[in-house]
C-alpha cells in the first residue's frame, strides 16, 4: 500500500461583470506554481501568471463555505459580493503540482458571483479580462468565429486519425461533432466545458502542454495524452491562438461556470443581477449577448422580455448620443411567484459548413 495523502480544501470563485456589453472575468495574479520551459509562442504567458480568486478553508475562521469565500475576494480584491452560489467540486488528482512532490491532494470548491464591475482593491494584483480572450472560440455575436474553420477543426482532425483504431477514431469523431457542431449537428452554447476538456485531451490548450510538461519532469506523464498531436508548427499556432491560460486548472473551473452560466439563462433571471436598479432594453441586450456569445434581434428580444413580464417601465428616461432618450426600466420581482421559470433564454443556431 501507498502512503495516504493528506487533503486541503480551497475555495474558488469566478467572478463575472459585464461591462461596455463585454463579459469580465476578475482574476488576481499569483506566484507560478512551477516553470516549466513552454517553446515560444506559448512562452508569451510566462511573464504574468492569472489564477481565480482563491483561499483555503478555514474551519476555525470561517463558519460556512460561503463566509470563507466571500472573506478571501474581500481580502484578495477589495470586493463585497453579493450573489454567489456553489459551482462544482474540483478534486482531480495532481490538479495542484505540489501533490506530485509530496504535497496534499488540494479539494478546491468553485463559486460563481455576479456582480457589477468595480476597481479592486486588495492586497494583490487582481485585474479585470475579457471572459472570451480564455475561450475566444465562444463569441458568436459577430457570427461563427473563423478559428474554429481554420483552426480548431483542422487540428481536431489531426488528433481523431491519430487513435490507433478505427472504434476509437469513431468516439473521438462523434464527440468532435457533438462539442463543436458539425452540417448535421447544432452548435450548443451551453457546452463550454465539454469544447474546453476536448481541446485540453487534445493538446490544443497552453494548459494541456504545460500540466504534461509538469508531470514529465515528475515522471508522472498521463501516458494517454502523452503528446497527442505533434508540437510542431502548426501546432504551436493553434496553442498560441486558443486563448489565455490560467493556473492550475482554473480554465476549466472558468468553463465550468460559463456553460453554468449560460445554461441558467434560460430559467433564472440572473442577468439582473449585473443591471444597475434601472437600465435600457438595449443595456439587457447586451448582457444577455455577452454571457451568451450570440447576437440577438432587437425587436424579437425586446418583444420576448415585454411579453415574458420580466421588466416593467418606469418614469424615467436617459439621453442617448444619438436619437430620442431612451426609456429606463426595471426588473419587475413579481415574475419570480408567477413563474417557476422566468429565464431570458438562448436562441437556437445551427452550424452552416
Amino acid at each position: 500500500m501507498t502512503g495516504a495523502t493528506s487533503n486541503e480544501i480551497g475555495l474558488n470563485a469566478v467572478i463575472v461583470a459585464v461591462t461596455d456589453g463585454a463579459p469580465r472575468v476578475l482574476t488576481v495574479e499569483r506566484e507560478a506554481m512551477t516553470a516549466p520551459a513552454l517553446p515560444a509562442p506559448l512562452d508569451k504567458w510566462a511573464d504574468r501568471h492569472f489564477a481565480l480568486p482563491f483561499g483555503p478553508f478555514e474551519p476555525g475562521a470561517h463558519r460556512t463555505l460561503d463566509l470563507g469565500v466571500r472573506s478571501w475576494v474581500e481580502e484578495q480584491t477589495g470586493l463585497n459580493l453579493g450573489y454567489l452560489e456553489q459551482l462544482y467540486t474540483f478534486a482531480d488528482r495532481h490538479r495542484d503540482p505540489r501533490e506530485l512532490v509530496g504535497g496534499p491532494r488540494i479539494v478546491s470548491i468553485g463559486y460563481l458571483a455576479l456582480v457589477r464591475e468595480a476597481q479592486p482593491h486588495g492586497e494583490g494584483p487582481a485585474e479585470w479580462i475579457n471572459g472570451y480572450s480564455f475561450f475566444p472560440w465562444e463569441d458568436w455575436r459577430d457570427g461563427k468565429p473563423a478559428m474554429i474553420d481554420t483552426i480548431i477543426h483542422p487540428q481536431l482532425d489531426r488528433w481523431i486519425n491519430l487513435a490507433s483504431n478505427a472504434h476509437k477514431r469513431a468516439r473521438r469523431a462523434e464527440r468532435v461533432s457533438i462539442a463543436f457542431g458539425s452540417e448535421d449537428a447544432g452548435w450548443d452554447f451551453e457546452r463550454v466545458l465539454e469544447r474546453y476538456e476536448l481541446l485540453y485531451e487534445a493538446g490544443l490548450v497552453t494548459e494541456s502542454v504545460r500540466d504534461h510538461a509538469i508531470g514529465a519532469l515528475q515522471n508522472h506523464a498521463d501516458k494517454s495524452n502523452n503528446a497527442p498531436i505533434p508540437l510542431d508548427d502548426d501546432r504551436l499556432t493553434a496553442l498560441a491562438t486558443t486563448g489565455r491560460p490560467l493556473e492550475l486548472d482554473h480554465r476549466r473551473i472558468l468553463a465550468t461556470a460559463l456553460g453554468r452560466l449560460r445554461g441558467k439563462l434560460k430559467y433564472r433571471p440572473v442577468v439582473f443581477e449585473l443591471l444597475p436598479d434601472r437600465f435600457t432594453l438595449l443595456q439587457l441586450q447586451q448582457v444577455v449577448e455577452a454571457l451568451s456569445g450570440v447576437g440577438l434581434h432587437k425587436q424579437n428580444f425586446r418583444r420576448l422580455v415585454i411579453n415574458n413580464k420580466l421588466v416593467e417601465p418606469t418614469e424615467d428616461r436617459v439621453t442617448q448620443s444619438r436619437g430620442r432618450p431612451a426609456k429606463l426600466f426595471r426588473f419587475r420581482r413579481d415574475v419570480l411567484r408567477e413563474r417557476p421559470t422566468p429565464g431570458v433564454g438562448i436562441p437556437a443556431r445551427r452550424v452552416t459548413g
